[in-house]
């Protein structure tokens, strides 16, 4: 177990905000950002990472997209789009690595 820095896994302001008022939970990242019981804090929460794990795209679920601060899946395909623009697109089969974390 170590400390993170919170900057690596959560990309932007809106994110820092969102997790450290527990509307995010969890988040999908193209890379491995931490192991399981690795700690990070923001804004005075600390938290720590309960689940590490590769999965494609294609496996992400409504209730994921809820804990990533979406109202839906589908909600959370647009605004990946839109946050990464021209750069993305959705590919069911493509890997990501899902980060699990609760306030400790």
């Amino acid at each position: 177990m170590s400390t993170q820095d919170p900057a690596d896994l959560l990309p932007n302001d809106r994110v820092v905000e969102a997790a450290s008022r527990g509307e995010i939970t969890q988040l999908h990242r193209g890379n491995q950002y931490g192991e399981v019981g690795d700690t990070f804090e923001v804004n005075g929460v600390k938290f720590e990472l309960t689940d590490v794990t590769e999965r494609t795209l294609g496996d992400m679920t409504d209730a994921d997209a809820r804990r990533e601060g979406s109202p839906s899946l589908e909600a959370y395909k647009e605004r990946m789009v839109n946050v990464h623009g021209g750069n993305f697109e959705w590919d069911d089969e493509a890997t990501v690595v899902r980060h699990q974390f609760k306030t400790v």
